[in-house]
């Protein structure tokens, strides 16, 4: 008899061991979640014309990759023998509006959003060209003088002369960066991080421009009539 309550008894443990282990899975899950809670509340919403975004984290470089900041900005003297046509020249072109933006593009060129950080897009691209803005054409940054900076954004540490435009951002203290020729939004510019021998990060949003292979022409840059005729 006493056997056959022993047996009886096993389960029990079984099952008190079972819920141990349940709790123990709860915890961590609960745990998991509040980290996910923390994250998200982390970064702010940003509702415009019943769009609602998540503004992105902070545009500074990770400091656990600082080390392979550097050492990825070693090579930035090395790409200076790509082949880039910098005498390369556009033609003009007068229209009534620059070039169709979808939702996203036009929250950043229009509204001065930002994209969320990712490796994706423009971050890590090592192609050769030009990149121009997606607005209205006109040349931005050479791949010559993009860098990897691990903060999640293309990062250039030189502009084409005259291409961007500096201002104070509406934060009051942050340097936004904007296309010289349609003002649209391209991201900010830091310097004195010590990233590369120029010492300054163009960092940019990859949906505010387009790269233009190397061995392909440039397409014409888009100014607006209305500008035109305001000038004469």
């Amino acid at each position: 008899m006493s056997r056959f309550f022993a047996t009886i008894k096993r389960p029990r443990s079984i099952f008190g061991h079972g819920a141990r282990w349940g709790c123990g899975i709860a915890a961590i899950a609960a745990l998991g979640w509040f980290i996910g809670v923390d994250e998200k509340l982390s970064a702010t919403p940003l509702e415009l014309d019943g769009l609602t975004l998540v503004a992105a984290p902070s545009e500074q470089p990770d400091d656990e990759s600082s080390e392979s900041t550097n050492q990825d900005a070693k090579s930035v003297s090395d790409k200076k023998t790509e082949k880039i046509d910098h005498t390369k020249k556009q033609e003009v072109k007068w229209v009534d509006k620059y070039n169709p933006l979808s939702q996203a593009a036009a929250y950043v060129l229009k509204r001065k959003g930002t994209q969320p950080r990712s490796n994706g897009g423009y971050t890590n691209t090592t192609d050769k060209g030009t990149y121009v803005c997606r607005q209205c054409n006109a040349k931005l940054y050479y791949s010559t003088d993009k860098f990897k900076s691990h903060c999640g954004w293309p990062s250039f540490d030189d502009e084409i002369d005259g291409a961007v435009k500096r201002h104070l951002d509406a934060d009051g203290y942050r340097v936004e960066i904007v296309c010289a020729n349609c003002d649209g939004h391209l991201g900010h510019v830091f310097e004195g991080e010590q990233l590369t021998e120029k010492n300054t990060r163009h960092c940019v949003n990859t949906i505010s421009m387009v790269l233009v292979p190397a061995d392909e022409p440039l397409p014409p840059v888009l100014k607006l009539e209305k500008k035109r005729n305001k000038d004469k």
